[in-house]
């Protein structure tokens, strides 16, 4: 796979990598090898350890077939040979799934930087297994190595071996030795085991390969409602630093494993607060003059109380100037974004023709947090707008878990903010205006918070908004009356106290 096939988030998070891997170099003394997996590297700081050897456990669906392999296909870009010993597997099988993540495997071969070692147990014609040989195995790895010089070598899965013999301390002995051997030969060991359950409860099902490795990598794939999650921790990592907890990860294809680490944005110190306007002027009048540039802005009320329609105000608005918009709706498709547009004067088609407006939709409820952070990731490379809305962040709430949502508003305010992209999320909240878990999450990460609501008052309901919350500058705090009619939206005098809250979602 060349650097030309990649999307640049994922090239961006190489970059961030190569940073990590020059850090994990000094760390202690210990050198690390890249692994290839973008994003992790980062968690490793620097990758995994030369010379030692790391297990991968996790249950069946959890990759680490994909991550070994994709360690072994980082090693032979950097001229480093390598080989895959199977032990469940055809390698024909393997080099069909290897090549739809971009890697030529085929190619190397024929180039002696690469070799499958096919050494997945004998069974007898009445079906019971012949004894597996450590010896005979020892010997395969030692001809590949030869024939190879390898530098990286990759077991998978060593259950399939152990699960045949019935004495488990001669062959944690025996692994052992084997692992030591290698290691000896200057070889960085991948062993990828399977466990039955949570890796953190039973890291593997026979509680050998966990004594003889050097690191620990931790890999699950646990549903979270109505879709699975993929999350990769590293347990322990002998000598060497490592970042903690869980990170949640995505498989691409012709690309492979991407972890996506919590990133930590720095605010550009000095950086004067330059204004954008947001399409409603008397939002702007609240606001001291627009809002920030590259800032996060929540938008949040029940339903009806005009989040879409301020948005849409918020993108055409620039859009007209010739500014590149893109709006990511996750709750309404871009005909019924364009009908109510349509109500407010704004020329909404003319503008997505004219390829200034972009409008993409997605299924919350089909892909992991991950999933959908990557795509908007590349959505934002590949547009480049200067503005973004994402309508709304409460179904995207329903995708994953509290933990999962919150790293994925981290990892995605950090993003638009490096981007230097102004960006208006919308949430979903009760007619008191009361957030859920996850808008309280948002609400921290926001730069400014504008919340709308309905408000019960000379015998009829009313919309109103206040500005809640503004970084950099100061603004109007008074609840407003709020009223939309063909010409948008349009802010007017404060509501007087003691008004009735409307009780809607």
């Amino acid at each position: 796979m060349t650097g030309a096939d990649q999307s640049q988030a994922v090239r961006a998070a190489r970059a961030a990598d190569d940073v990590a891997v020059g850090r994990g170099r000094s760390d202690g003394g210990v050198e690390k090898l890249p692994t290839g997996i973008p994003g992790f590297d980062h968690v490793a700081m620097g990758g995994l350890p030369r010379r030692r050897a790391t297990v991968l456990a996790g249950q069946a669906g959890s990759a680490k077939t994909v991550l070994a392999g994709q360690f072994l296909a980082e090693g032979v870009r950097r001229g480093q040979p390598a080989v895959f010993v199977s032990l469940e597997e055809p390698a024909a099988d393997l080099r069909a799934n290897f090549s739809t993540l971009g890697w030529p495997v085929t190619e190397w071969e024929q180039e002696q930087n690469w070799r499958f070692v096919d050494a997945s147990p004998l069974i007898r014609d009445d079906g019971t297994p012949v004894h597996y040989s450590f010896a005979a195995l020892a010997a395969q790895i030692g001809q590949a190595i030869d024939a190879t010089g390898a530098d990286r070598i990759a077991l998978d899965s060593l259950n399939s071996v152990f699960a045949l013999d019935p004495d488990v301390g001669g062959a944690r002995q025996r692994l052992r030795s084997l692992v030591g051997s290698m290691r000896r030969a200057g070889l960085t060991i991948v062993m990828t085991v399977e466990t039955a359950a949570d890796p953190s409860d039973a890291l593997s099902r026979f509680g050998i390969e966990e004594f003889v490795a050097d690191n620990v990598v931790l890999l699950r794939n646990a549903r979270q409602n109505s879709s699975r999650r993929r999350t990769i921790e590293i347990l322990k990592m002998r000598g060497s630093a490592h970042l903690k907890g869980e990170f949640g990860f995505t498989i691409l294809p012709h690309e492979g494993a991407v972890v996506l680490p919590v990133a930590a944005h720095q605010m550009e110190a000095g950086r004067p607060a330059e204004r954008v306007l947001s399409g409603v002027p008397d939002l702007d009048a609240l606001c001291g003059g627009g809002l920030v540039r590259d800032s996060i802005v929540l938008v949040s009320g029940p339903t009806g109380t005009g989040k879409t329609l301020l948005s849409v105000e918020f993108l055409t608005s620039a859009a007209q100037e010739g500014k590149k918009a893109l709006f990511l709706g996750f709750e309404e498709s871009p005909e019924q974004v364009g009908r109510n547009a349509v109500g407010t004067g704004r020329q909404f088609a003319a503008l997505r023709e004219a390829g200034s407006l972009h409008v993409v939709s997605a299924y919350p409820e089909e892909s992991a947090l991950e999933d959908h952070l990557l795509q908007i990731k590349q959505l934002v490379e590949t547009v480049q707008p200067e503005r973004l809305v994402i309508d709304s962040l409460t179904a995207l709430e329903r995708a994953g878990s509290e933990q999962a949502y919150r790293q994925f508003l981290v990892s995605l305010t950090a993003f638009l903010k490096q981007r230097l992209v102004t960006t208006v999320l919308t949430a979903t909240t009760d007619g008191r205006g009361t957030p859920s878990a996850g808008d309280a999450h948002v609400s921290t990460l926001a730069d400014m918070v504008v919340a709308l609501r309905y408000a019960e008052r000379r015998g009829q309901v009313d919309r109103a908004v206040t500005v809640l919350k503004m970084r950099g500058g100061a603004h109007d705090r008074a609840v407003r009356e709020l009223t939309i009619d063909d010409d948008g939206l349009h802010i007017g005098e404060p509501i007087a106290d003691h008004v009735g809250v409307v009780q809607r979602r």
